[in-house]
């Protein structure tokens, strides 16, 4: 395989800080881009190939190397510069004749744009189609705001406006899309900066997780961007005559055209064709964020607590009692939360994760307090409920209880709970309607009668 390069010929040499930068650059962002870490290959090979789901291609998108144990950190970054440190002090004494990498820079800018379109379609599609941030729950519109995370909030706020959530979603997949082409990666990257740039700081303004990644594909784009900046600066800012970047490989031998042609029909394919495919079969099954598990029929919404008892002794409504129940929410799926005053430890949701199994979805309580979130199992036969509270740090808080639905506006519950106590309440099901939800089925522009 031979490179031409026509604008290249009488350029000067590199000097010996541009060879010094790239060497270190080179080997840093191998191996940050390239997966080495056995932890890919371990998630490579449990992939059910059979029954593949979008979240096993997200998670393909969205590797990097990791060295310790919990969330991302920029500590990996170190390890990674260390090691591409000491590399290049070791290419640069056995190494100290060349003139110049322009073919290297070359393989290593293709090597990153697919990287980085890798990234950005990971993220792409499950906004495209409105998974990331869903429509808010029943218990989430029942939740007084100030109960709510600077996280939750901001994911609430993008759920409740799913067609600008498929519009971010579709900036990104264009952004990614022209990366996969040399003449327009770098409208690519400009693009991408400014959304990526705004994703970066949303989460460090909103206490979101995922400010590592989101900075690693900034600096995936900066890299490229600068490929073209100072001629871009020259042409656009001081309008003078630029030449334009000539470099690329020509591929003498036909196996390494047809190599190059599979290569990227089959990125396209897998994870434009086949993850946008699976996204859209995810979308139209229901948000990967909430259980899968249908909950009872006909008690799907908000219940005012009409009666509760303790032992046979009745307490009344109170919003500062942290025993007595102030009302309960049924979900469409096998949820029940509960408000009280009982304290709610917080639990969060650090990265955005795509769980198969109903007990590790935890976003409608992540990042909420103010109401306990209860998984329940239902017998019909002896009509019993069995509460499990989903926070981790209440695992014990179990609740045994006789369910009896008279009609479709009232529920019974009678039992016990963790402790032993028995429990005798009366719910009243609210006829209550949500502006949002009203809003979706008139339209914005009509008016909404509640």
């Amino acid at each position: 395989m031979g490179i031409i390069d026509h604008t290249y010929t009488n350029r000067p040499a590199w000097t010996n800080a541009e060879k010094y930068l790239f060497r270190f650059t080179f080997l840093y962002f191998i191996l940050q881009a390239f997966p080495l870490d056995w932890k890919y290959y371990r998630l490579l090979f449990s992939i059910r190939w059979s029954d593949l789901s979008y979240g096993d291609i997200f998670y393909l998108t969205r590797y990097q190397p990791t060295f310790f144990a919990g969330g991302d950190t920029f500590l990996n970054w170190a390890v990674l510069a260390g090691i591409a440190l000491i590399g290049a002090i070791v290419w640069s004494l056995r190494d100290n004749r060349a003139t110049g990498y322009d073919r290297l820079y070359y393989w290593l800018r293709v090597l990153l744009r697919y990287r980085l379109a890798l990234g950005i379609l990971g993220y792409g599609f499950i906004k495209f189609f409105p998974l990331q941030a869903p429509f808010p729950s029943i218990s989430n519109l029942n939740t007084a705001y100030g109960d709510f995370s600077a996280w939750k909030l901001f994911s609430l706020s993008l759920g409740i406006v799913p067609s600008y959530e498929s519009f971010l979603g579709l900036v990104e997949i264009i952004g990614a899309l022209l990366l996969l082409n040399r003449k327009t990666a770098t409208i690519g990257t400009l693009v991408i900066l400014p959304f990526t740039g705004n994703v970066f700081v949303s989460n460090l303004a909103y206490e979101g997780g995922e400010y590592v990644y989101s900075l690693y594909l900034i600096v995936i784009a900066l890299y490229l961007f600068a490929f073209d900046a100072v001629r871009l600066f020259t042409l656009i800012s001081l309008e003078k005559a630029t030449l334009p970047n000539r470099f690329k490989p020509v591929l003498s031998a036909s196996w390494q055209r047809s190599l190059r042609v599979g290569l990227k029909t089959a990125f396209v394919l897998f994870f434009v064709g086949i993850y946008g495919y699976k996204a859209y079969a995810g979308y139209k099954k229901g948000p990967y964020h909430f259980p899968a598990e249908k909950g009872l029929a006909g008690t799907a919404g908000v219940y005012n607590v009409r009666e509760f008892k303790v032992n046979n002794t009745v307490l009344p409504y109170s919003e500062t009692d942290p025993v007595r129940w102030q009302d309960v929410v049924f979900e469409k799926w096998a949820t029940i939360s509960i408000k009280s005053n009982q304290p709610v430890p917080l639990a969060e949701a650090g990265t955005e994760e795509i769980y198969k199994r109903d007990e590790d979805r935890n976003y409608e309580l992540a990042g909420s307090g103010g109401r306990h979130y209860y998984h329940y199992s239902y017998n019909p036969a002896s009509r019993q409920l069995v509460l499990k509270n989903r926070n981790k740090a209440l695992a014990g808080d179990v609740l045994t209880l006789r369910f009896e639905q008279p009609d479709s506006t009232q529920i019974y519950l009678h039992g016990t709970n963790s402790a032993g106590d028995s429990l005798h309440i009366a719910l009243e099901k609210i006829n209550r309607k949500y502006l949002l939800k009203e809003a979706r089925k008139t339209g914005r522009r009509q008016r909404v009668v509640l």
